[in-house]
Order: structure tokens, then C-alpha cells, then sequence
């Protein structure tokens, strides 16, 4: 079984004295279906309906009524609804835009029934004027597997539970999980990919695995286009956004081709939707709000770490390269961390943010927000009085602690800027950002008396 953390989410959503169907986002082969299977386990009777099957959708047409379309569809599946609870998933419900209309329907007359429904080209039904009930329906996001998540994988469930009972703990086991997070660093967290991995330690062998997910964006590509020129557009950027990971892009002529702005920004927009990048615009707040300057350059961040590496064909970098710092100009460092950020919850509105000013040109490489508290977040080695822009940043904040991802050691200093701030620095190692949120609960109780 590969763990996955959503399962979690799913057990409080489960829990919800009024819970609503769950519609449950992701791109395509993140590992939608997986979860809901293992969570179905908890149920005394599970019903998959699976829209990809003509059959399934045939069902929805000619709506009479909703006991008369779950009697058919228990029919049609030869289950028998066991006394108990039961779990209904309709599975790449994109594909039945009358059974997402159903939806509100189950939460009005049937609520007793706990059912999810998954898909990988959600956002994109818009396109066809196909809506999610509003007020009806409640959302999770799926994302690609965590480092804590791949420890798992590999066998190593004990580890992850000793540093998620105490961060610190994994200090005299350093050298072991830097290790560990350099492999996940170059095969990603496709829980495909993770799963082959696992079972035969050969990243040359995963080559396959890799290539299909590629295809499969590819050939999903009419699905989210609404014209023959964004299906070009958006072929090119599959083939070409990973090469730009983790830096600011122009839209207009993205990658030396000669698309505009307007037909880039479109097709951009869509692969959003699709959950393949996100375009993260930068900010010059250092406190709540912090609202994206949205005249200025993004940072293109992509879906999978090792989509990024395989395309751009640097996996031997990372390899040859004792410190992930210093593999493709530092770029694969950043696009894990921010990955790593993402999958800290799965609410589906969650986005990344960097701090940028252009008069100084100061940057922090992104601000991550905790119990209403913006925490700086470096990427990058060196003395403590060299993160020029982190002080800069510290300097303009009410917040007193910063953080920097780097290869050694955890480690505690406190740090004082050019202009007499004292704040403290937690320099985190790359396999302890997913538990980013526990470090900073051991040091922040402070700075929430600070800020009030």
C-alpha cells in the first residue's frame, strides 16, 4: 500500500456531521483512483462507477429520478448495498456532465450516502458550460506523492514516523535521508513512477513510465483546447514548460516561439485549470494580504519534479552533483521545495507565493503562510549574513522567524540584519520540508502573541 496523506483528509470529510459529495481534483495519474479505493476499505458497501464506460454513462440519461438511477447502477454492478455505510465513487466524471448535475441530488435527498466523485480535466468543463452544483459539492486536491509519502514507498514507514513525531529527530540520520531525498528529487512523486521505483531500485528502467505520462498529457491536449491553435500552443508548451522550471518567464514568445502573450496566457491558463503548472506571480507584501503584482513576470512551477528532470534531461546532473543546490543552476532545488510546499494540504485553493521588490531587486524564493503568519523561505547555502533579500524581507516584517532549505543539518541561529533586527533563522535540510508545519509549530507560538 502506498501511502498517501489525502486519506486523512478524506477520514475528517467522512466525518463531517454535514458532508456534501466530495469532488476530488488532480491531473491525470496522480493517484486519484488509488486513494479512493484504499479509503473505501472503511465501507461496508463500495459502488465504482467508472465514466470512461458507455455503459455508466447511459445510466444518467432519461433522469427520472435519483433511487431509480442508484437502483440501476447497483443492478448494473451486481451489488447488493450491505447494511452499514456506503461509498459511491464516480470516477473521471468529466466524461458525464449529467451525473455532475445529479451531484446536488444526492447531497438534497440522500445525504446519508458518502460519495466522491474524481476527474482529471475538471476545470476545463467550464469550456462546455458543464458546472459543479454550487453549494452542493465540497472539494479536495490531489497532488503528486511528498517526500513523507515516498519514504513510505521505499519501506522506510518507521523514519517518517520518527520525524514526524519530532523534526529533530532525524539529525544523526542525515546522510542517509539526503540520500534518500536526492533519489526523490530526480524520479519525482508520479506514485507510478514511485511504485516502479520501489520495486526495482533502476531509474533507467523508469524511462517508460515517464514517457507515457508525457503522452498522455499530450494526447489529452484536444480535451482542454478549444480551437486547432491552441491544441499547437498547448502541445509546445507540454513539450517545452518543463525546461523552464522554477525561473520567471515572458508569456509573450515563451521559449522562443513566436505565440503572444494573449494566445501564451490562454494556454497557460488551461494547463492551470488541468493542475500541470501554476504560474506564481510575485508580491511585495510581507503580511497578509498578499496580493500577486500580476503586471509582472511569474515563476513557472511544474506538476512533478521528475517530469521536470526527465524532459530536460538532467538526471545524471543531479546525480553527479553532491548538493542538490548546485544541479541545473540551482533550479531543480527550488522547483522541489515549492512542490514540496504545495503538498502540504490538499485544499484545492492553495498557491504558492514569492516576495519581490523591484527597486532593490530583492527576492525571497517563496512566503509561506502559517496560522495567518508569512514566513520567509530561502532556497540556497551560504554564510547567514549573505541571504541579502531574506533580510531585507525580515526587515519590512512583523515576523521573527525565517527559514532556509539547504543540504546540511538542522540547525538554529539568531540572526541580525544591517538595520539591527534580530530574528531566528531555522536552516532546515530538503527532507524536512514536508514537515514544515510542525518545526514551525515548535517556534511560532511566540510570534502569534507578537502579531496580534
Amino acid at each position: 500500500m502506498l501511502y498517501r496523506t489525502i486519506l486523512k483528509d478524506l477520514d475528517l470529510w467522512a466525518a463531517k456531521p454535514n458532508r456534501k459529495p466530495l469532488v476530488l481534483r488532480g491531473a491525470r495519474q496522480v493517484g486519484k483512483t488509488y486513494a479512493v479505493k484504499e479509503f473505501a476499505k472503511k465501507f461496508d458497501t463500495f459502488l465504482y462507477i467508472n465514466f470512461e464506460k458507455p455503459t455508466n454513462r447511459a445510466v444518467f440519461d432519461n433522469f427520472i429520478s435519483l433511487d431509480d438511477t442508484l437502483l440501476k447502477l447497483f443492478a448494473l454492478h451486481s451489488i447488493e448495498e450491505k447494511q452499514g455505510r456506503t461509498l459511491i465513487f464516480f470516477d473521471e466524471i468529466q466524461y458525464c456532465g449529467e451525473a455532475i448535475r445529479q451531484l446536488r441530488y444526492f447531497y438534497e435527498e440522500r445525504p446519508e450516502l458518502y460519495v466522491i466523485a474524481a476527474g482529471s480535466l475538471l476545470e476545463t468543463l467550464l469550456n462546455v458550460k458543464i458546472s459543479f452544483p454550487v453549494g452542493r459539492v465540497e472539494y479536495l486536491a490531489m497532488r503528486p506523492m511528498n517526500f513523507a509519502e515516498y519514504l513510505d514507498a521505499i519501506g522506510k514507514e518507521m523514519i517518517r514516523r520518527l520525524i514526524e513525531e519530532n523534526p529533530e529527530n532525524s539529525q544523526n540520520l542525515h546522510n542517509s535521508l539526503m540520500a534518500d531525498f536526492q533519489t526523490y528529487a530526480v524520479i519525482g512523486g508520479m506514485p507510478e513512477v514511485v511504485a516502479q521505483f520501489a520495486n526495482t531500485h533502476n531509474i533507467e528502467s523508469l524511462r517508460t513510465a515517464f514517457e507515457s505520462l508525457i503522452t498522455s498529457y499530450k494526447d489529452d491536449v484536444e480535451k482542454y483546447a478549444t480551437n486547432k491553435t491552441q491544441v499547437s500552443i498547448l502541445r509546445f508548451l507540454i513539450d517545452n514548460c518543463w525546461l523552464a522550471a522554477a525561473e520567471r518567464i515572458s508569456l509573450g514568445n515563451f521559449a522562443g516561439s513566436e505565440y503572444k502573450t494573449r494566445e501564451m496566457k490562454e494556454a497557460f491558463t488551461t494547463l492551470q485549470k488541468a493542475m500541470l503548472v501554476e504560474l506564481v506571480y510575485p508580491n511585495d507584501n510581507t503580511e497578509l494580504p498578499l496580493l500577486p503584482q500580476m503586471t509582472h513576470r511569474p515563476k513557472l512551477l511544474t506538476i512533478d519534479i521528475g517530469l521536470t528532470n526527465f524532459v530536460a534531461n538532467v538526471q545524471t546532473d543531479i546525480f553527479s552533483n553532491k548538493d542538490l543546490l548546485q544541479a541545473w543552476r540551482g533550479k531543480i532545488a527550488e522547483q522541489i521545495v515549492g512542490q514540496e510546499l504545495l503538498a502540504l494540504n490538499n485544499h484545492i485553493d492553495v498557491k504558492r507565493y514569492f516576495w519581490s521588490r523591484t527597486k532593490s531587486e530583492a527576492e525571497v524564493d517563496f512566503e509561506h503562510i502559517f496560522h495567518g503568519i508569512v514566513v520567509p523561505i530561502e532556497v540556497k547555502a551560504g554564510h547567514n549574513s549573505h541571504l541579502r533579500s531574506l533580510h531585507e524581507f525580515m526587515d519590512n516584517s512583523k515576523c521573527q522567524i525565517a527559514i532556509r532549505v539547504w543540504s546540511e543539518p538542522f540547525q538554529k541561529d539568531i540572526v541580525t540584519t544591517r538595520n539591527g533586527k534580530e530574528f531566528l533563522l531555522l536552516s532546515i535540510p530538503f527532507y524536512l520540508v514536508s514537515f514544515i508545519n510542525q518545526i514551525l509549530a515548535n517556534y511560532i507560538s511566540n510570534q502569534l502573541a507578537t502579531t496580534k
